[in-house]
């Protein structure tokens, strides 16, 4: 027994510091992700050691020491994300539809032909945006019959598991397609209008520091980082939505919310992970949603299993209104 907790206890002590080591390989950044498992399994070593202290104090004591400053620091991560952390974006009954803006965001893994699962949950929540990745051209032609209640489309159909479509029942005042950093990494961006007020919406997917993908993780980091200074340069209201493929406690999703000013309505509520959708003890974060200050939160959920990898997202965020002018000195509610 001794021999596996020393074994586990060098391996989770480690794998806690290599992401403080300088770098971008996917070596090092991967442990960004399974902080919640790190911290469950550090918490079991800690009382694997207590188990066995009375057969050797000095090195349990050891043990016991270097796990719990390495779970202090895992859980200074991840605490924002629970409930005992106070919550970042107010939340608010909805009081304007003209003011409410509901997304759905889903990563439908382009090998999963489950089509009907995700148009029931369309049809259930009718969303005012739906934005699929991953969407390759099956996919493109297996949500058309969208398109009369989503008449407002923008799109980029790829075989590469990065395709992109959004379908939209509110007009575009302006839409694009953009290829930020990566020559086959799309991503959408678009205007609309909620009562009279004009809102900038991102959405992005792109590539993770993996084996299979981008070896280094600075592709993504650098298209987080672009966007996040053309939002802080927007004097509109923002949302950026969409697989970031980053989970939502990293330094470089710590880094463009710094850079962008934006909110996360998770903060205060709950990890809300939507990744893996199978795996039980593979879960965290990849799909996100942010906005500015300009926004209150509705509702956030994460919408049931229907074949992909990925959980669905829904949120609904209101326009906050503007902000009262003081009256005019002539205006009779101002005389005393």
């Amino acid at each position: 027994m001794i021999t596996i907790l020393v074994i586990t206890s060098v391996m989770l002590v480690l794998t806690t510091v290599t992401p403080l080591f300088p770098g971008q390989h996917w070596l090092i950044r991967v442990w960004e992700f399974p902080r919640m498992q790190q911290a469950v399994l550090m918490f079991a070593c800690v009382l694997g050691w207590l188990f066995v202290l009375h057969t050797d104090l000095l090195l349990s004591g050891a043990f016991i020491l270097a796990l719990g400053l390495a779970l202090a620091w895992q859980i200074r991560w991840i605490f924002p994300y629970t409930f005992f952390a106070p919550k970042e974006v107010q939340q608010v009954e909805k009081s304007n539809t003209r003011t409410v803006l509901s997304i759905l965001t889903s990563n439908v893994y382009m090998h999963n032909t489950n089509r009907d699962g995700l148009l029931e949950l369309v049809h259930e929540y009718q969303p005012d945006m739906l934005v699929t990745l991953e969407s390759n051209r099956w996919w493109e032609d297996a949500l058309s019959e969208l398109n009369d209640d989503y008449p407002h489309r923008v799109g980029c159909p790829l075989e590469n598991l990065y395709g992109i479509h959004l379908f939209s029942k509110i007009p575009f005042q302006s839409s694009e397609v953009r290829f930020i950093v990566e020559e086959d990494v799309p991503s959408i961006e678009v205007t609309i209008q909620l009562d009279n007020q004009n809102v900038k919406i991102y959405f992005l997917h792109p590539k993770p520091p993996s084996p299979t993908e981008n070896e280094s993780a600075e592709p993504r980091d650098h298209e987080l980082t672009i966007v996040g200074k053309e939002v802080k340069k927007s004097d509109m209201p923002v949302i950026i939505a969409g697989d970031l493929n980053d989970v939502a406690w990293s330094p470089t999703t710590r880094k463009f919310r710094k850079i962008s000013g934006t909110l996360d309505p998770r903060i205060g509520r709950g990890f809300f992970n939507t990744f893996h959708a199978k795996y039980p003890l593979i879960k965290w974060p990849l799909d996100h949603i942010f906005h500015t200050k300009h926004f209150d939160l509705v509702s956030i959920e994460r919408l049931p299993y229907y074949g992909s990898d990925h959980f669905p997202l829904y949120t609904e965020l209101q326009l906050s209104a503007p902000p009262v002018h003081p009256a005019s000195s002539s205006d009779p509610r101002t005389e005393k």
